[in-house]
């Protein structure tokens, strides 16, 4: 079972895997612990990852990234249009008002989701992370923004889908960090409450959460974000700094052209970090666009000036996070910041002004969330033991349900079912009076987060029939499921039926009655409560129901003849549609698996492809320089003008001809060229390894040769004509040796050996094999020695005692073993001459 988190980032990713000694970042194809989230589209396949982010500069329009920004909006949300403003690639308006990412793919041009987008990026980190592990990769935990709706959260797992993970969770990044940060802590309190907060400032977003410690748990106190306030923010200010600067003082408009944007952002971020730990900083950027060298310069004090805006907003977050927890800043211990934007000083002077303390960095800022994730994976999993650590996380919003009464009046019902801050996961359970088929809907609600849509979902629930012709009682289960996924999980209809059963003289109640049904859903699960709903609705209201009793029973007279009834509750499920606006449908779902193992495919064609090509090209240049130098003896000189001419046609059409062509056309072109090449590569081999093979022979010979013809005693039980036999198979193989060995010295290098180091090794094999047996024969067993017989003394006359006494003898010598029946006679003589011995 597999133990990994991926922190899926806007720019970069990260994967953490748990191992027995702790918790490692992997490193990538290029030994780099962070993965780029780009997917560039070529003309023959897909590069992902750090081979994306190669191919990103020339080839702009096709290279997608910042895919989470993407994931589970609106086409219209106009976070959504001012981030599209920047991107290279084009997005358009999808038929269901999603966006849709269009990139030239295999010479036409294809339309891809971004939950397909994400899927590819989770299957390089997939592939990364089972290169490392060399093993296959299902079980992870996913970070996730603590912002994501529930759409976006199903998002995540239909992309993990596709790449063919299974999520054991969707862990929100905050917690992730809290998380590495809490468990190995060893000196939480045990009654107290340590209180932490987390500052988050990524690539494109801010998040801060307050955490409460003890020792063994944490617990989200609270969570408050800026989804677009990030390290971007800081480099698309610098960027429009330098791109007014450019136009004025070189006359060129960097937005005219995709690749100089490019360009001109890639350096806008390394002058941010410059900034980060110099006053001022540089700008050099060699032919940037018309072929002109632009250079610039910034002084932190101006990249502040600039940055103000943004910088503003940063203040925004730590105040809503420090109300929601009910806290003053004397109450937070501590402060960490984590994140790639929380690099920059302004950021840090105003996280330390809020809270009259020095921010601390204890963790690694860009690691922290894929380390929790892979705990919280160990966590889950029964692979790991991992130290007893609580996570009491909170749902960041409010879900309501919503309905229709069955009276005529069309106003819709609701109540909250997860306030928000609720447990996750959790399930509640409510109870509705209806006749007939109705619709419930879910609902994000209380949130002032205007790109948050409010309905999540509808559920159908029915058809139904009562069998008393009155208003079926249903209980419905509402589940808050480990991803902060909110769904309506069963519909159950609770009917009593009324059933004889018989009393005895003592009124006391059968035994079998504990075996009738009895709802007992409310109480199947420690999470599952019931909602306060105002139970004073005639028609079709939700009810608490657990303060009705699902069995009654009939008060019974002491007559014994009486046989009172009892009510058993029937239960009947209730069939539930689920209707769940903007994510993909089930078969939408298997198309996209099967485009994925197919772009996959074309992917690993194209790999193989290029290694077979390339292994051409070694070949050629391989080959060159060694009949230029070790091979020259090997090959006669007029082949080796052929040989090279051979070599030059095959480099030249690979630079021309077969630029582009098919796997197999190179396999091809490299057996041919070893149907030249081999016999010289076999010929060399063969004078190199033949030194070694025949010392070896000969050392086996001289060996056993030895051992047979001297005169050692441990080979004295051989017979002479064993030995015999060893001797004439060692002078069999010497001879045969010493007439191969003229034979191949007659000959030049160039020439095909007659003495093959594989005969050899064979002629080797067979000496050992016939003289091994006959020379390590065990020697034989000595033969057991028979001691001499005891003589017997003559009886003599024994007293009434003796007698007595003797004649248990006979007894005790049968209780004792044979050892003392095998008794020496001197010791028998002994005890019968001693009569105190009886």
């Amino acid at each position: 079972m597999s133990v990994v988190g991926f922190d899926l980032g806007n720019e970069s990713c990260i994967v953490g895997v748990a191992r027995q000694r702790g918790i490692d970042v992997v490193l990538n194809e290029e030994s780099k612990r962070e993965t780029p989230a780009i997917v560039c589209f070529g003309d023959k396949q897909r590069f992902i990852g750090t081979a994306g982010a190669a191919n990103s500069t020339m080839n702009p329009k096709n290279s997608i990234s910042q895919i989470k920004r993407l994931l589970g909006r609106k086409f219209a949300d106009p976070e959504l249009q001012h981030d599209i403003q920047s991107f290279p690639f084009r997005v358009s308006e999808g038929p269901d008002g999603f966006p849709l990412v269009h990139a030239r793919y295999l010479g036409e041009e294809r339309s891809f989701t971004p939950t397909q987008l994400l899927a590819m990026v989770l299957s390089n980190l997939k592939a990364i992370a089972e290169g490392n592990l060399n093993s296959a990769v299902i079980d992870c935990c996913i970070g996730i923004p603590v912002y994501f709706t529930d759409l976006q959260r199903r998002a995540v797992i239909d992309a993990a889908t596709i790449a063919g993970l299974r999520p054991l969770r969707l862990f929100h990044e905050t917690t992730a960090t809290a998380l590495a940060y809490g468990i190995y802590k060893t000196d939480l309190p045990e009654s107290d409450q340590l209180n932490v907060a987390f500052v988050d400032v990524g690539h494109a977003s801010m998040q801060v959460s307050i955490v409460g410690y003890k020792k063994g748990q944490l617990k989200m106190l609270s969570h408050a974000y800026d989804r677009s306030l990030g390290g971007r923010d800081f480099d698309e200010a610098l960027f429009k700094h330098f791109a007014a600067k450019f136009k004025e003082d070189y006359k060129i408009d960097v937005y005219q052209n995709a690749r100089a944007c490019i360009r001109l952002r890639v350096a806008c971020e390394k002058l941010k970090k410059m900034l980060s730990a110099n006053p001022e900083a540089p700008m050099n950027i060699e032919c940037l666009m018309d072929e002109k060298d632009v250079r610039g310069f910034i002084k932190r004090d101006e990249f502040e000036q600039i940055s103000a805006p943004v910088l503003e907003r940063v203040k925004g977050p730590l105040e809503k996070a420090l109300a929601e927890a009910g806290l003053t800043t004397e109450d937070v211990h501590f402060v960490e910041v984590v994140g790639s934007g929380s690099r920059v000083p302004a950021v840090m002077k105003i996280i330390t002004e809020f809270f009259g303390k020095e921010p601390r960095r204890t963790m690694n800022a860009s690691e922290c969330v894929a380390r929790g994730c892979a705990l919280q994976c160990a966590i889950l999993s029964p692979t790991f033991k991992v130290r007893e650590f609580q996570v009491n996380e909170g749902f960041p919003f409010s879900v309501a349900l919503s309905w229709k009464p069955d009276a005529q009046n069309n106003e819709s019902q609701q109540t909250v079912v997860f306030p928000k801050g609720n447990a996750i996961p959790s399930i509640k359970a409510l109870t509705f009076y209806r006749s007939n088929t109705f619709a419930v809907d879910v609902l994000n609600v209380d949130t002032d987060d205007l790109q948050i849509t409010q309905k999540i979902s509808t559920y159908t629930i029915g058809p139904f029939q009562s069998s008393k012709g009155e208003k079926a009682k249903l209980k419905v289960k509402v589940r808050l499921n480990i991803h902060g996924i909110v769904s309506l999980e069963s519909a159950t209809m609770l009917e009593e039926e009324e059933v004889e059963v018989p009393v005895s003289a003592t009124n006391e109640a059968p035994k079998d009655a504990t075996k009738m049904d009895t709802d007992d859903a409310p109480r199947d699960d420690d999470n599952m409560q019931e909602p306060k709903v105002p139970t004073d609705t005639a028609e079709g209201a939700a009810e608490n129901g657990a303060g009705e009793s699902e069995e009654k029973t009939v008060p019974m007279e002491t007559d014994t003849k009486v046989e009172p009834t009892k009510k058993k509750v029937k239960k009947t499920n209730v069939p539930v549609a689920e209707t769940v606006y903007g994510v993909m449908a089930a078969d939408e779902l298997e198309k996209a698996v099967e485009k994925e193992y197919e772009m996959a495919l074309q992917d690993r064609v194209m790999e193989e492809t290029k290694d077979k090509k390339n292994s051409v090209e070694a070949y050629v240049y391989d080959m060159r320089n060694k009949l230029n130098e070790k091979y020259n003896e090997f090959v006669m000189s007029e082949d080796i003008e052929g040989l090279m001419t051979k070599l030059q046609e095959v480099e030249d059409w690979l630079y021309e001809d077969g630029e582009d062509e098919t796997k197999g056309v190179y396999v091809a072109k490299l057996e041919e060229l070893k149907k030249v090449g081999g016999p010289i590569e076999s010929r060399y081999k063969e004078w190199t390894e033949r030194g070694p093979a025949l010392e070896q022979l000969m050392y086996c010979i001289r060996s056993f040769r030895e051992a047979a013809l001297s005169n050692d005693q441990k080979f004295d039980h051989i017979d002479i004509s064993e030995k015999q036999k060893v001797v004439n198979e060692c002078s069999e193989a010497e001879a045969w040796l010493f007439e191969k060995k003229q034979q191949q010295d007659a000959l030049p290098k160039h020439a095909n050996p007659v003495l093959l180091v594989s005969d050899i090794k064979k002629k080797a094999e067979a000496v050992d094999r016939f003289c091994k047996p006959i020379m390590t024969k065990p020697k034989p067993a000595p033969k057991p020695q028979t001691p001499p017989p005891a003589e017997t003394p003559a009886p003599e006359a024994q007293t009434p005692e003796q007698e007595s006494s003797g004649a248990s003898e006979p007894g005790e010598a049968a209780s004792e073993g044979a050892d003392q029946e095998e008794a020496s006679a001197e010791q028998m003589d002994t005890d019968k001459a001693d009569p105190s011995q009886a």
